[in-house]
């Protein structure tokens, strides 16, 4: 009854609010011990008595930080009615929309919220849900939504924060207080989305002092993505993924406090690797953590692995950045298979039917007293009975037993290894014989590996096993022997790809190239792996009839097509384009080697129309069908099926012939255009290669020739060429200009020769003969029809017709004569 009385009396007379807002700061800053502002204050009746702030705003500890510890927007505060019957303002509940709240950390460790903590543990007041008869002032139901809590270490506000937080605070009973919270964990300089859900619910009871108080903590992390979290926890995503739940119990006080947790991941795998069977790793630990030292003990973790387990045992402290600890890993009987199962999720470019067998134990013991001392690894292990096998890549490795150790610090040794300082840590595999031949040993830091293979092996045997392990190899089919002498190295970050360099010596080496259907045999070669090329010296191989000697440079790891050229210096003594056309399509006739750039009738990209090369062929002599040519040297460059040869220099026909060609094979159809000059060319030479003794003497000519086709016949009917000729002190002996004179003499023979629609033309020439000069025109078949006119005036001369075997000549004159043909 006196209750409604009051309320009553607040309806009508509604007493300005604003007059007792310096009432209700107070108040609130007493019960907080911070300074609090208010911008202004609202009378509410409705639902229930109360006040509406805006701006509220409680400001920080100096020491701490210039920023407020909280900062609301809108508050809710809802008035004890039977407080009012005492003739006392007293809240019983304060709802805070969307506040921002600052979490701070000093540079001795100490949050900000201790001071209130204790407060609060010291101060006399009631439960929230305190009886009525109670004359104390109760403690105030406190809840937030849609709330922001940021952190900061001294000065600096770090980017973790918890957002769409949703908390409340209460006073359970007399000496207990409890709250619950439900957030999502972001980084305040990324944009992240699925790092799950954090829910915390607690208690805590009234102490002497803040390291003595005793608390129950649960704690759950739910549906976060792994990357997602790395990326919270690291800035950048490491490329785990896989659904993430954590748990942890915290029980005991500050000072010695009992933690248990639990975690797990659910579809664990690489971000690239996408296949396979899914995989779930759980884990649990157990340890008591204190806050006087700042040191967790008796640490006890376990990582079931199939049907054994690797245990961790010890303890740690100090600062994250520079800790000291004594660990303990522990393995007995571990199941391989089980360890591969984990492999598999790891690593790429593993064979999809590799199997394993085979126990791993281990007792390794790990310490260090901090950043100012050097941490000392202990400790041995052995795989036992080891195997691993793929029908994929027809490989059976036993490897039986395989100790190893791990050493560092005190009597360590120090090695410097690709990616990782000197000081560092590491667990070594003495060097084992593989059943293949060569010796094995391997070194495995925190921050990368070093493997290094030593002796002969077949080649296949060696790609067999890289392929095995998951190293990116090439796989030709091959066959012979190297001795090696190879390291393999590289960091566990980023996934990075391991880095092959070393030497190999190959012999006899037989291996079948795509796009030959003929082997290459290498008779010997060295091998340079280098980071970022292979350059093979002293090469010595054979293919299509010829042997040639030499060196190349093969890219690795190319990021662009242009970063992938090959470059190569060789030289043979006989090259016969006749057998290179025969190697690369058996059924083609020898004039088709061509194809080799082009594209197949049947779908599909031949090897050299994607590939790139660069460099100098040489040849003491290169037969081209019935044609020789000696000393011959040529610039090569091809570019994703456009050939390029340049400074083309070869002895022809007693000549020097130089010259440019082209190629475009990626033209549909390809296209052929070339320029060169011969001097000095012997025409008895010519004469000789045709089978026919037609012509003698000397003479030098300039060409220009552009073709297209698939066939030969194809490029002879899109053939135009050009070509300016020269001869001098020659003869043409199956020509008589008149009966029973002797064969036609040239002093000199000057013209241009144009190929056209498949037949020669010879415009501009001029011959000079001891019976005068003639003026020559006429035209030739490429089967030697000849129409030829030669003419001293216009109405006096002579018609050539009939074959250049066989020609007949006819006088242009009245009378007409014929002149007789020498046998």
């Amino acid at each position: 009854m006196a209750g409604g009385l009051v309320l009553l009396a607040l309806f009508l007379v509604r007493p300005g609010a604003n007059q007792l807002r310096a009432r209700i700061v107070n108040s609130i800053s007493l019960a907080l011990g911070r300074p609090v502002e208010v911008s202004s204050v609202q009378l509410r009746l409705l639902p229930q008595p109360g006040f509406d702030l805006e701006d509220f705003v409680v400001h920080d500890d100096p020491a701490f930080s210039a920023e407020p510890v909280l900062r609301a927007p809108e508050v809710t505060a809802a008035l004890r009615v039977t407080s009012l019957l005492r003739g006392r303002i007293e809240i019983s509940q304060l709802s805070l929309s969307e506040p921002s709240l600052n979490l701070v950390r000093d540079p001795d460790g100490h949050w900000n919220v201790e001071s209130l903590l204790e407060r609060n543990a010291h101060s006399e007041v009631a439960p929230t849900s305190k009886p009525r008869n109670e004359s104390r002032p109760g403690f105030p139901y406190i809840e937030a939504e849609q709330a922001r809590i940021n952190f900061k270490f001294g000065a600096e506000k770090k980017p973790y924060a918890l957002t769409n937080a949703d908390f409340s605070l209460w006073q359970d009973s007399e000496n207990t207080w409890g709250m619950r919270l439900k957030a999502q964990p972001v980084r305040t300089d990324f944009n992240l989305s699925d790092t799950g859900t954090l829910q915390v619910d607690g208690s805590w009871q009234r102490a002497a002092s803040l390291r003595f108080t005793p608390v129950l903590f649960h704690v759950q992390w739910e549906r976060g993505q792994l990357g997602q979290i790395t990326k919270l926890a690291y800035g950048e995503d490491k490329g785990w993924r896989g659904a993430v739940a954590i748990s942890a119990t915290l029980k005991g006080t500050p000072a010695d406090l009992a933690v248990q947790t639990a975690a797990s991941v659910d579809g664990f795998r690489r971000y690239d690797l996408l296949d396979g069977d899914t995989l779930r790793l759980a884990s649990q630990c157990d340890a008591r953590y204190s806050s006087v030292d700042r040191a967790i003990h008796q640490l006890s973790c376990s990582l079931p692995l199939g049907d054994g387990a690797v245990t961790l045992q010890g303890s740690a402290a100090g600062p994250a950045a520079s800790p000291s600890y004594d660990l303990t890993l522990l393995t007995k009987g571990l199941e391989v298979p089980a360890l591969l199962a984990l492999v598999r999720h790891v690593k790429k470019n593993l064979p999809a039917d590799l199997s394993a067998t085979g126990k791993l134990d281990a007792r390794l013991h790990f310490q260090s007293a901090g950043a100012q001392t050097q941490p000392i690894w202990s400790g041995d292990g052995e795989a036992r009975d080891l195997r691993l096998e793929s029908n994929l890549t027809r490989t059976a490795l036993v490897l039986g037993k395989v100790p190893f150790e791990a050493s560092w610090g005190a009597g360590g040794r120090a090695r410097s290894q690709p990616g990782r300082q000197a000081a560092d840590p590491e667990l070594t595999i003495a060097p084992f014989r593989l059943s293949l031949g060569p010796t094995l040993q391997a070194r495995f830091s925190r921050s990368g590996y070093n493997l290094q293979l030593k002796g002969q092996a077949p080649v296949s045997r060696l790609i067999e096993l890289a392929r095995t392990v998951g190293l990116p190899v090439p796989r030709p089919a091959a066959e012979g022997t190297a001795n090696v002498n190879l390291e393999v190295a590289g960091g566990w970050s980023a996934f990075s790809a391991p880095q092959i360099s070393g030497t190999a010596q190959l012999q006899a080496l037989r291996a079948q190239v795509k796009g030959l259907n003929q082997p290459l045999q290498i008779s010997s070669a060295s091998l340079q792996i280098l980071p970022g090329r292979v350059e093979a010296r002293n090469v010595m191989a054979s293919v299509a009839g010829s042997t040639w000697r030499g060196s190349l440079t093969l890219p690795r790891h190319c990021t662009a097509p242009e970063d992938c050229t090959i470059r190569f210096d060789l030289r043979t003594n006989k090259l016969a384009t006749d057998d290179v056309g025969v190697a690369i399509r058996p059924e083609a006739q020898p004039s088709e080697w061509y194809r080799f750039f082009s594209s197949p009738p049947e779908p599909g990209i031949p090897y050299l129309a994607t590939l790139r090369a660069a460099g100098r062929l040489r040849a003491a002599r290169v037969l081209i069908h019935r044609l020789t040519a000696t000393d011959v040297s040529v610039n090569v460059a091809l570019d994703s099926g456009k050939l390029r040869l340049s400074d083309l220099s070869a002895q022809v026909l007693g000549g020097r012939h130089t010259a440019t060609w082209i190629a475009d094979f990626t033209a549909r159809p390809p296209r052929y255009a070339g320029s060169g000059t011969f001097d000095g060319v012997d025409l008895n030479e010519l004469a000789r290669a045709m089978h026919d003794a037609w012509v003698r003497g000397a003479a030098g000519a300039a060409y220009r020739v552009s073709a297209s086709g698939w066939s030969a016949a194809d490029m002879l009917a899109s053939a135009n060429a050009t070509l300016d000729v020269v001869a001098v002190d020659g003869m043409l002996p199956h020509i008589t200009l008149a009966a029973g004179s002797p064969p036609l003499t040239m002093r000199r023979f000057s013209g241009r020769v144009v190929f056209h629609n498949r037949q020669f033309e010879i415009q501009q020439g001029k011959l000079e003969t001891p019976r005068g000069i003639y003026d020559v025109s006429g035209s030739a078949s490429p089967g030697q029809a000849l129409n030829l006119k030669l003419m001293r005036s216009q109405s006096r001369g002579f018609n050539i017709t009939g074959s250049l075997a066989a020609p007949r000549v006819t006088e242009v004159s009245q009378p007409e004569t014929r002149a007789a043909l020498k046998p």
